[in-house]
């Protein structure tokens, strides 16, 4: 290994970030060069997307500036399109520019995970995912655009569809958004559209499995779909989501069909499918497969952790056990990565990555939510009170900490925003229409080409 190591990593969310952070302080000016590629210039801080849906938070204040964090790291904006570790070289596609290879001498591999989606007819056509902050912006400005056009039209059909609003998936992300998308939809039309009624909307959370939430017990999970329900809001379990016709119609397996302007998709994830373009060992599931010291098995100089990789749950006694891919491993698992990498630097053996799963925390709106830390339950208020404290304890760097905590006490003074600023979709939208008017200021249908220029985002 070179005398200044060039340490790659891929990926800048929770693992990417805190292992280059971890490890440009625990190694001394010009000990290794860090590398992150990553095609976002930040990291999301994914738990608070729903908050952020919802307005409780800043959309800004839920990302993480990789360049402003990493400051003794080089920050590449694009993506790694392929790896042959055997050869120790990455290919890189830049934002901007031709691709080129890197050179490196010790692997990250944090690429994280994408959407898992099925192929539902008229899915990839109408509907929009919840894992960035783009789309949190875009819920926010589609649902509080949806109570608007319902306020604004007589025609009952017209309203129906714009005031039903459908989630497929009922994990954590899919419930948190689901709940805390309804209960701002809910305040605003209390306080801002006397047009129209809370008994109006429709709000349907549909679910394969019998049950929500399955990282908590039975019984809270039976509870929240209670407490759900006693708002108002349709909860399907058993149930899938078979096909979504042009007319925005939603039909279900259980013969239930009707028409909606939301399909939001939270059915879960799958390892990032560049790995296809890698020669690292994947198991069934497409995971790197680790050793307990989270190194890629039979790879010297390679690491991984996070939602692409399988890691043995040593805290568990049944063979095959892997850490669950979610925020609280994968913290803990960067740091754990880190301080390997400079053991290995330093001559020393690294040790075994092992955490008990602690619980999980959810928020259900402002003011409600559901817990289960160390085997001791929560319901309502102390839950939605632990979910803030916890979260905003593993926001990274005490910037972002104090500007969170700063949204939330300006937003238990002062009313709750609820603007919809929905020309952030299409911001070219009235300047091409500008353009095509032409000097009679006739305006001609647009182009196929005008729309593709528009930039328009349809997912409703």
């Amino acid at each position: 290994m070179a005398d200044r190591p060039v340490i790659l990593v891929v990926g800048g969310g929770y693992v990417g970030l805190y292992t280059a952070l971890r490890l440009q302080r625990r190694l001394s000016r010009g000990r290794a060069e860090i590398v992150v590629v990553d095609p976002q210039p930040h990291m999301t801080y994914q738990p608070f997307l729903p908050e952020a849906a919802a307005g409780s938070v800043e959309p800004r204040h839920v990302v993480v500036p990789l360049r402003r964090t990493l400051p003794r790291c080089r920050v590449v904006t694009g993506a790694v399109t392929g790896l042959d570790h055997a050869r120790k070289r990455a290919r890189i596609a830049p934002i901007e520019g031709e691709p080129y290879e890197l050179s490196y001498d010790v692997l990250v591999m944090a690429a994280g995970s994408v959407a898992r989606t099925l192929p539902i007819p008229g899915l990839a056509e109408h509907g929009i995912g919840f894992k960035n902050v783009g789309e949190a912006i875009y819920l926010r400005n589609h649902v509080l655009a949806r109570l608007d056009a319902a306020s604004s039209t007589d025609d009952p059909e017209v309203r129906r569809r714009a005031l039903t609003f459908t989630f497929v998936g009922g994990g954590y992300a899919g419930v948190e958004a689901f709940a805390e998308l309804e209960d701002m939809a809910r305040y605003a039309i209390t306080h801002y559209y006397p047009r129209l009624s809370t008994a109006d909307m429709r709000w349907v959370l549909v679910e394969a499995m019998g049950r929500i939430l399955p990282e908590v017990d039975l019984d809270m999970a039976a509870w929240t779909v209670k407490q759900l329900t006693a708002r108002g809001m349709d909860v399907r379990l058993n149930t899938r989501l078979e096909s979504v016709s042009d007319g925005c119609v939603v039909k279900l397996s259980d013969g239930d069909e009707f028409a909606s302007d939301t399909l939001v998709w939270t059915a879960g994830t799958k390892p990032n499918p560049m790995l296809k373009e890698t020669d690292l060992p994947v198991d069934e599931r497409g995971r790197v497969v680790c050793e307990p010291t989270l190194q890629v098995r039979g790879l010297p100089d390679a690491w991984s952790a996070g939602d692409l990789a399988a890691v043995p749950d040593l805290t568990k006694e049944s063979p095959g056990a892997t850490t669950a891919p979610n925020a609280q491993h994968a913290v803990r698992q960067a740091k754990r990565l880190a301080d390997n990498i400079v053991a290995t630097l330093e001559g020393r053996e690294p040790e075994p990555y092992r955490h008990a799963y602690a619980g999980s925390v959810a928020s259900l709106g402002l003011h409600k939510g559901v817990a289960q830390v160390y085997g001791v339950k929560l319901k309502g208020w102390p839950a939605w009170f632990m979910h803030r404290t916890y979260h905003v304890s593993r926001v990274p760097t005490f910037n972002r900490k104090a500007r969170v905590v700063a949204d939330w006490t300006l937003a238990a003074v002062f009313r709750r925003e609820v603007i919809s600023l929905g020309q952030l979709q299409d911001p070219r939208r009235e300047f091409v229409e500008a353009a095509n008017a032409g000097p009679t200021g006739s305006l001609p249908p647009p182009s196929a080409e005008d729309k593709a220029q528009s930039g328009t985002v349809r997912a409703s």
